[in-house]
Parts: C-alpha cells; structure tokens; sequence
C-alpha cells in the first residue's frame, strides 16, 4: 500500500517569537511616553510567543468553568471552578501590573505601559483578561469613597494573584467584577429594578437579579441599585467583613458565543450587604469612570485581535504555496494581507494614543481628557466594530486549515464581537460620541486640535477633515445619522495619526483607501500602486 501520508506544503506552528516585536506597538510605546517599559513589555512578549502559553489559553478555552452552587451536603457554596491553566493566566496578568498596578505608579506612561502588556498577553487568551481589565477600572470609580479607595486599592493594584474565597483585607491581592445588567434594561441601566434599603450601621441591604455579572469569582463587585435618593453604586464583597458570605447567590453561568474560559452569571442579590460609592442619586456619574476605563480596555483588545489574525494570516501565506507561488506572493493575496495589516496598524496607533490621553488626563491635563472623551467613544465603535470582519477575513487565509479548531482562528472569530457590545453596544457607542459633543462642545474642539496637527501633510486626509467638519454643521437627523457620522470621526483620527506618525507605506495606503474612494467593501480591495510588501513585512513575525 503506498504511503498516503507525506505531510508537504503545511504551515509550521507559529511558535518561539516575540509577540511584543510589533512595529506600530512598540512606536507608539515610545511616542507616548513608555518606552522605559520595553524591556518587561518583551519579556511578556516572549512568554506570550511560546508553546506553552499557547496550550493555556488553549486549555482554558477548551475547559470553560463549571457551576457549583452546593456542596455533597446540601451547603449553598456558589463557587465556580476554573482549568488550572486559567489560574496560570490569571497569575501572569497580575504580576506583570496588567490590572490596576497603574493607579498605584507615579510614573508617566503607567497606563500606556499597562496598555501595551494588555495587548501583547491578550493574544494569547483574551478571556481572563475580563476581570482584569475590570479590576483596572474599578480603581478610579471606588475613589469616590474614598475609605474604601484607602482600604482596597493597593490590593487591586498588587502584583499577586492570591485566588481563593476569603475577607479581602486578609488577601495579598483583590480582584474586582462588575455587576450592572438586568433583564429588563440591557444598556439601560436607569431601568434598574435592583433596590438598595439603608441600614443602621452604614451599609446598605441590596435585593435584586443581575442579568450578567462579570467575573463572579472576584472578590468584590461594583454595582447600581435604587436606594432612596435614586440610581446609586456600590461596592460588595463577597466575604463580609466579620467573615461570613455575602448573600450573592449564582443562579447559573452563561453559555457563550466566546470568551468561554471567563465565567459570566446571573446572580442574586437576597439581601446581601454593600456599602455606598459616590452620592446616592449618582450611579451612573460615579460608575462612568469605570464605564471608559473598560472601553480602552475594548478599543486596544479588538486591535491585539486584529494583529494576532494578520500576523497568522501572514505567517500561513509566506509558508504556504499554491500555483507555483507562495501566498505572500500572488498579487491578490498581498492586496489582503496589506489590508488586513493596514487596518491593525491603524487600530493599535490609536489606541496606544488613548492609553497616553488617559495617562495625562490622569496628570490633570484638562486638553487630553476632553480629546479622550471623544476620541475614546469614536474609538470605542469603529474598532470594535471592525474587528469580527478583519478576523473572518484573516481567517479565511487560511483557508480550510483556519476553519478547524487547532489553527486558533475559530476562536479568535468567536471572541471577536464581544469588544463591540461589551460596555455599549454599536449604537450605544454612536449615540454616547454624539452625547459627549453636545454636553461638552469642547471635546469638538479638543478633537480637532489633536487632528488638525497632520493639517497639510496628506491632501486626501484634509478633504476629509473639511467633510466632516461641513457634516457636523448639520444636525438634522443626526440621531440617524450617529453611525456615518462616528465612523467618519474615528477614520480622520486614525489618518493624522497615521500620518503623522506611522509608516509611509501605511499612512499612503490608509488615506488613499479610507479617504481617497478607491477602496471597495471587503477587504483585499487597495489601490494599484500601494507599496504592500512593504506593509506586509512590518506584519511579518521574525524569529
């Protein structure tokens, strides 16, 4: 019988590299201000890049977390195990600071720094990276009381992971979820039902049905409830104080599309003890911190999304050949992959420049917080919006061998939407940029500011520029218009900052396809004379 079974033409495992050797990451590191944190953010790209790493997210996905509300004896025990290999994750995010380290540094570029880790290590499994990413936004949110703020914070920011049900004061390290959707409301969080009844000692009782609670293993949790004075926020625990559980009851896990090695709940609230942040009346005001703080978090992992497909879409093509070529090198193939690449580029750049706005806004630079609050909602939508596209067409070039589980595609398709709903949905997103103009007309002028710095420097960005100023000078209909209008806002700040900054290959391409309308729908669809070996090798993974 002849042998069948020679293996020719098939791709070797994209393993041993540096995931944090990416050009347009490791550029904005030292534009923003962070390049001191190259040498850790290497280090994490190395591990991120192993075999090893790779089989943990693996395991984690393929294991996802599993319900126990009692135990053999009857006893209501709500706990959730997890693989080993989760913990194994967990415990790499924490110690490299990915969490709320941040807020504990007095060092310009922390966030940027954190932002970059987050990135590099979220390519390897983007699941746990969930209650660390809300761990990172509770910190600015909790100072709003600020005895709590000095009880908990510096554990929120240690660089220990210590997992495991116990009074969070006697922990090495805290971990915090997020509890704020209910059935009825969905992104309406003001139609909560939840209630909040003072008590005599300061606390407050909290009754009610959370539709998704993130991460119920955390140790705390942020949440909204009515209490008297109207829609307010709380902090909870899970073991109180004097030892004993908290009465946080999990009903059951939900069985997601993705993002499956991170348990999300319906939880219940029977008369379980929390304690006041912010005003009563104030939840929303007090919990928006938050709110942005996790949509950076959404913004920079949709584009760590897009660098891990387009650089396995890369890798696949320069390995693989077909009619006589490598991939790489059939002209149709390298109009994708510069596409593909292009549109990571420009994802990655401006979301590093958010993580560098939320540093000096932290600083007390009222310029860049306003540029963030526009910038951060227009981000927040087009991104993630693009993402599940830029994945399925990653995907597909690959072929066959990127729709089987093994090739990591599968996954990374199925993770992709989440960035687009979580925190706000399309719409929410759209409808939050326009809130943001006419609440604060200044971020108008801040965002401009920030654009009109590539003023002259590309002619196809200035035309664009012009149009979307003429189109904001028109408020009919604008409620309808949001999406056009958003998407408009968010392509003319990647440009300049493609322009100013980027590769020149890159910032022609972008602005030729984005801006010039010699671009078609789908993807692969560039211009002649756009210089996409050029784009395509800063896509390359060196080893």
């Amino acid at each position: 019988m002849p042998d069948t079974h020679e293996v020719t033409n098939q791709v070797p495992p994209l393993t041993g590299h540096d995931v944090a050797d990416d050009p347009a990451l490791l550029e904005s590191l030292h534009r923003e201000g962070a390049g001191w944190a190259e040498p850790e953010l290497r280090e994490l790209g190395r591990l991120a890049g192993t075999e090893q790493a790779q089989e943990w997210g693996r395991l984690a996905n393929e294991n996802p977390p599993v319900l126990r509300t009692h135990d053999r004896y009857g006893h209501r025990v709500d706990e959730v195990e997890f693989h080993p290999h989760w913990h194994d994750l967990m415990r790499v995010a924490v110690g490299h600071g990915l969490h709320a380290t941040p807020w504990q540094q007095d060092r310009a570029g922390a966030h940027v720094a954190r932002a970059a880790k987050t990135y590099v290590w979220m390519q390897v499994e983007s699941g746990h990276v969930c209650p660390i990413s809300m761990t990172y936004a509770a910190v600015p949110a909790l100072r709003h009381n600020p005895e709590l703020a000095g009880k908990y914070e510096e554990l929120l920011a240690a660089t220990e992971y210590d997992y495991g049900l116990r009074e969070p004061s006697t922990k090495r390290g805290l971990i915090a979820g997020m509890s704020m959707t209910e059935k009825q409301g969905g992104s309406d969080v003001r139609a909560n039902t939840t209630t909040a009844r003072p008590a005599a000692d300061g606390s407050y009782v909290i009754t009610g049905h959370k539709w998704f609670t993130s991460a119920p293993m955390s140790d705390m949790f942020l949440t909204l409830a009515q209490a008297p004075g109207g829609l307010s926020c709380f902090v909870l625990p899970r073991v109180l104080p004097d030892g004993t559980r908290n009465r946080l009851r999990l009903q059951r896990l939900k069985n997601k599309l993705g993002n499956r090695s991170n348990a999300s709940a319906e939880l219940e609230y029977d008369g379980a003890v929390g304690w006041l942040v912010g005003e009563e009346g104030r939840g929303v005001r007090t919990i928006i911190d938050m709110v942005n703080n996790t949509r950076l978090d959404c913004a920079v992992g949709a584009a760590a999304g897009m660098h891990f497909g387009v650089t396995q879409a890369v890798h696949h093509a320069t390995h693989r050949q077909a009619f006589g070529k490598n991939l790489v090198d059939q002209p149709l193939m390298a109009n994708v992959l510069a596409d593909l690449a292009i549109e990571a580029e420009a994802a990655t750049t401006v979301g590093l420049r958010l993580a560098g706005a939320t540093d000096r806004a932290n600083a007390g630079d009222e310029q860049e917080e306003l540029f963030r609050r526009l910038g951060l909602a227009v981000t927040k939508y087009w991104v993630c919006k693009r993402a599940p596209a830029h994945a399925a067409e990653a995907l597909e070039c690959l072929g066959g061998n990127g729709y089987v589980e093994e090739s990591g595609m599968p996954r990374l398709y199925r993770e992709a939407p989440l960035a687009s709903i979580w925190e706000g949905s399309g719409n929410v997103a759209a409808l939050d940029s326009l809130r943001a103009m006419a609440k604060q007309p200044e971020t108008i002028e801040a965002y401009f500011a920030e654009v009109d710095l590539a003023a002259g420097a590309d002619a196809r960005l200035d035309d664009a520029t012009a149009r979307l100023r003429k189109e904001l000078s028109n408020l009919d209909d604008i409620e309808y218009r949001a999406r056009r209008l958003v998407e408009t806002f968010a392509l003319v700040l990647q440009g300049s900052l493609l322009v100013r900054h980027g590769n020149k290959a890159v910032a022609d391409a972008f602005c030729a396809s984005r801006f010039g309308g010699d671009w078609g729908v789908a993807f692969g669809t560039l211009p002649s004379g756009v210089d996409t070996g050029s784009i395509i090798d800063r896509a390359r993974v060196r080893r």
